[in-house]
């Protein structure tokens, strides 16, 4: 029993270590974001609210430069939503994450990296968003991925480094002391298919 347990364990080892995605390419990915942006702080209390999570989505493209130790520059198109008592923060924006990867064991790598991230728009629902502190911001990627010939999974942690508010402004178009953190708090989950 002890031999065929062994057996199947150097058979299955092996098989998963020719399956693995080789070589250097690039592709499209496209998946889910489950995020949550940072508090809300409102100008009339103390008081903060922090978000419920929202589910949103990314497309893009990749390269993969390396086989076992291996560098991947990410370009994503990526649309979040955060849900508060008042209302729904809407973020579009595009990340370029820049991952250094090392495969661990057969298709499964583990992978980290900063994500440089460019704010296209941004929307409060009820509430009038003045701006966003910096349209340029930076964050951290970390996670582990599964690569089988040109099909990929990976699911990682984003975290924005950058501290950046948005402001409002109130009925009469005057800055308001409302403010948010609008830095990225979100788990990803990408499917990517090399070409």
């Amino acid at each position: 029993m002890q031999k065929l347990v062994l057996t199947v364990f150097i058979c299955t080892l092996f098989s998963l270590t020719s399956f693995g995605q080789t070589g250097s390419g690039y592709g499209f990915k496209v998946g889910l974001n489950y995020t949550g942006n940072g508090d809300y702080f409102e100008s009339i209390s103390t008081n903060f609210e922090s978000p419920d999570r929202n589910i949103g989505y990314h497309i893009g493209i990749y390269g993969k430069i390396g086989n076992r130790l291996y560098f991947r520059p990410e370009l994503v198109y990526t649309k979040t939503k955060s849900d508060f008592d008042s209302g729904e923060f809407d973020v579009q924006k595009i990340d370029a994450p820049l991952l250094v990867g090392i495969k661990v064991l057969g298709p499964i790598s583990i992978f980290a990296g900063p994500a440089i991230e460019y704010i296209i728009d941004s929307d409060f629902e009820r509430l009038n968003v003045n701006d966003i502190e910096n349209d340029f911001t930076v964050g951290f990627n970390f996670g582990v991925a599964l690569n089988f010939n040109s099909f990929g999974l990976d699911l990682r942690y984003e975290r924005g480094f950058s501290n950046n508010e948005a402001t409002f402004l109130d009925n009469n178009n005057l800055l308001s002391a409302d403010r948010l953190d609008a830095r990225s708090d979100q788990l990803i989950l990408s499917l990517s298919i090399k070409i």
